[in-house]
């Protein structure tokens, strides 16, 4: 039934509103209940790893390394307290400040697609709750995000630090200019749509890289987007598939 509707939306070259209701009201009612009598340890693994069998394998990601970091990521940690209930159903949810954490099968898609492999160096522009970055540096991936917005800058930093991941190095700043003194990148992530690709980031792409990036407008439609550097410097890029992020931030004072 929900690839029905993800056949029809993307057919059509819009989703529709009632085809996301339809698609909330599905995946909540297929969400897993744990049995009674575990801890609550316990209940998040067991919710962590419906959701990747169910959301992420089942829907053809097969990279092990993203699995494996999918598997291992406490997503619980990464949401509001108000939504711990939801962190585990394949669905973008509302952080602070206007942003949103990315549905689980996004983040292990757009991770797949970048080939993660260890001590890859990888930019994300967009830490948000910083749940995209701790998947990044499960994959051994060497991770540099930044994030304009201060309260979610400080906020991601303090919350990778107490889960462990403290060699991700994280900026307060524009993302669309990247982070030139750390580039060039084997990959570069970017978790909120731009009305163009940056210039900066196919810039910071080493040659051979790889970049994700939704792009379109938040009133019409987006794709995602790879980017490809040959080994020459030719930038080659294909649409994979429709997507809806918020807006790409930028710094205009």
């Amino acid at each position: 039934m929900i690839r029905a509707i993800l056949s029809r939306s993307a057919s059509a070259g819009v989703v529709h509103l009632r085809d996301v209701l339809l698609l909330v009201g599905v995946m909540g009612s297929l969400m897993t209940v744990p049995a009674p009598g575990l801890s609550q340890t316990e209940r998040y693994d067991r919710l962590r790893e419906e959701m990747v069998r169910r959301w992420i394998e089942g829907q053809g990601v097969r990279d092990p390394a993203t699995l494996l970091a999918m598997r291992t990521v406490p997503r619980h940690e990464f949401v509001l307290p108000e939504y711990l209930r939801r962190a585990y159903g394949d669905h973008a949810l509302p952080i602070t400040h206007g942003q949103t954490i990315s549905q689980p099968y996004i983040v292990a898609y757009m991770t797949e697609m970048l080939r993660p492999e260890p001590e890859m160096k990888v930019l994300e522009v967009g830490t948000g709750s910083g749940y995209q970055a701790a998947v990044l540096a499960e994959t051994g991936a060497e991770v540099f995000t930044i994030e304009l917005v201060g309260g979610l800058a400080v906020s991601a930093r303090e919350r990778l630090d107490r889960l462990g991941y403290g060699a991700i190095e994280s900026r307060h700043a524009d993302g669309f200019f990247g982070w030139e003194e750390e580039a060039p990148f084997d990959a570069i992530i970017v978790t909120a749509a731009a009305g163009y690709i940056p210039p900066p980031l196919i810039e910071q792409l080493r040659p051979g890289g790889r970049m994700m990036i939704p792009v379109g407008s938040i009133y019409g439609i987006q794709n995602l987007i790879l980017v490809e550097k040959s080994a020459d410097g030719e930038i080659r890029t294909e649409a994979l598939l429709p997507v809806r992020f918020v807006p790409l931030l930028r710094d205009i004072r």
